[in-house]
């Protein structure tokens, strides 16, 4: 990342710590890399704030990861990207298990609906205010979500695969 763009990610975290004061939880740089960390709550707000009053409002890219021993269980992190600055940053919240649910960023980047079909679809995440919320690459009919941890590695019991 360039120095004047590393600056431009790096200036953000006041202005989140400011907006979100204690949902907001942190930054974390690694590498020229820069992850804003916000409560489940923000998520939302944090990304319609990113998308409207900075310079990251690309939606690159909508991702999961299960910490299948760890209490909130989920990490979800969407990756902004800057034109202007020819940049990026990623901001995660985490998610607990049960209710596994986040609101959507549909009505913010219409391409994320796609995105949040397919965490819903391989990790059970449910996106409130998603206009489609639907299964994306398995089958209507199929039971469970193969990329949880706790997912057994050859498939449910009931499949024609086994």
């Amino acid at each position: 990342m360039l120095p004047s763009a590393l600056e431009a990610a790096r200036g953000l975290a006041p202005r989140l710590s400011d907006k979100f004061a204690e949902r907001f939880l942190g930054v974390r740089e690694d590498r020229e890399e820069i992850t804003y960390w916000v409560e489940h709550t923000a998520w939302h707000e944090a990304a319609e704030f990113l998308r409207r009053d900075s310079e990251f409002e690309i939606l690159e890219d909508l991702t999961a990861t299960d910490y299948l021993d760890r209490d909130p269980r989920f990490d979800l992190s969407i990756v902004l990207r800057s034109d202007t600055q020819s940049s990026w940053i990623r901001v995660k919240t985490m998610i607990p298990e049960n209710p596994c649910l986040v609101q959507s960023l549909a009505d913010i980047w219409p391409g994320a609906c796609w995105y949040e079909r397919e965490m819903f679809d391989l990790f059970g995440i449910k996106f409130e205010g998603n206009p489609d919320l639907r299964r994306l690459l398995l089958p209507a009919d199929y039971h469970g979500h193969p990329l949880r941890k706790d997912y057994p590695v050859t498939g449910p019991a009931t499949s024609v695969y086994r």
